[in-house]
């Protein structure tokens, strides 16, 4: 996470260094001020060497719509109801909004107000309350009632949230007291929360939580929350169009039963790590796309598909199933072997996966 802390007065400035020295251990921060006295030049802070905030000659409107696009934290050191009016153009959607936090000038109350659960901002709260001595307003009910919150599990073991309307369905069980049953295609660590009953996987019936990668759990489920796991790896003919690989990959990932949610990254060698196709289609995913030299495929432990075609043109036997495995790192295991289509090779792998709930 990446957190903007933005300041109006001499005072809210100098929380602002503070804050960002009690954070720069776990958080990347980066403060802002518009503060007058600040208009012409940064003014060094006494004590580790720190540069003072940067003052915003932008319009803050325009600003802040930049950091929700950067999907950076916001923290607003002054009143709530500068927060509100300037965030309110950009507020969309509570799985995809930026944690927003205020934080009065004395540094007593800090408040989440939006994206508290998902995006991060009651944790984020909580933790600076903690380091200056002050307290976090939380007013999500299951944090008030100190209850399970299915979203901020999601948050915490990268689970992508499948049918967002589960969430209401789920925390209102929760906290009307009723029977929650979960079920995971995985191990758990930590302690099962009281509210949640556990029952086996494959689900018979129907789940009110079910965490799975698999297509076929979203009927059975409240709701499915979806691991991302899976590595594509990926060779094709130079040239090949994002819309040729995604109709490969569709394919499949169709296949086995796999959302296209869990996939966890594109791989391929490094031979195309500007290849145009693969590039649009890892960003059209938003997923990272690694690429490995001839060498360290060659060192890939395990067996695979022998090609001699592909072995003469790059120098190693195998690229799909090789990257794939190699993004996997220690514990993967290859899920598809190499299938072939119209000048494009796709194959898969799993990384070893568990979830955790908080020992408490």
């Amino acid at each position: 996470m990446k957190l903007s802390i933005i300041s109006f007065t001499e005072r809210g400035r100098a929380l602002s260094m503070t804050v960002q020295n009690v954070l720069e251990q776990e958080i990347d921060v980066t403060v802002y001020t518009k503060c007058k006295i600040l208009e012409t030049n940064k003014v060094p802070m006494k004590g580790k060497g720190i540069e003072g905030p940067e003052y915003i000659k932008k319009d803050l409107l325009t600003w802040v719509g930049e950091q929700f696009q950067s999907q950076n934290a916001l923290l607003f050191i002054g009143a709530c109801g500068i927060a509100i009016r300037t965030i309110a153009p950009f507020v969309k959607d509570k799985l995809e909004d930026p944690a927003v936090l205020v934080m009065d000038e004395a540094g007593r109350f800090v408040i989440p107000v939006l994206s508290g659960h998902y995006g991060g901002a009651n944790g984020l709260a909580e933790i600076i309350a903690e380091k200056l001595g002050g307290t976090a307003v939380l007013t999500t009910a299951t944090d008030v009632n100190n209850l399970f919150a299915v979203d901020v599990f999601a948050r915490k073991n990268g689970l992508v949230i499948c049918n967002r309307k589960g969430i209401k369905e789920v925390s209102s069980a929760v906290l009307a007291g009723k029977k929650v049953t979960i079920a995971m295609a995985c191990n758990y660590q930590g302690r099962l929360p009281e509210e949640l009953t556990l029952i086996s996987y494959p689900v018979v019936g129907k789940a009110s939580i079910i965490i799975s990668p698999f297509l076929e759990d979203v009927v059975k489920a409240d709701l499915q929350l979806c691991p991302k796991v899976y590595i594509v790896g990926i060779g094709c003919r130079r040239g090949k169009s994002l819309l040729e690989i995604e109709e490969v990959v569709k394919r499949q990932l169709l296949k086995v039963g796999i959302r296209q949610e869990s996939v966890a990254s594109l791989a391929s060698i490094d031979r195309k790590k500007e290849e145009v196709g693969l590039l649009e289609y890892a960003e059209k995913y938003n997923l990272p796309y690694q690429t490995f030299s001839e060498e360290e495929l060659k060192h890939i432990p395990g067996e695979y598909t022998f090609s001699s075609f592909v072995q003469e043109q790059v120098g190693v036997d195998n690229v799909s199933e090789r990257a794939a495995m190699a993004a996997c790192g220690e514990g993967g295991r290859l899920l598809t072997r190499k299938y072939p289509e119209n000048g494009i090779t796709v194959a898969i792998a799993e990384r070893k996966w568990s979830v955790t709930f908080d020992e408490v």
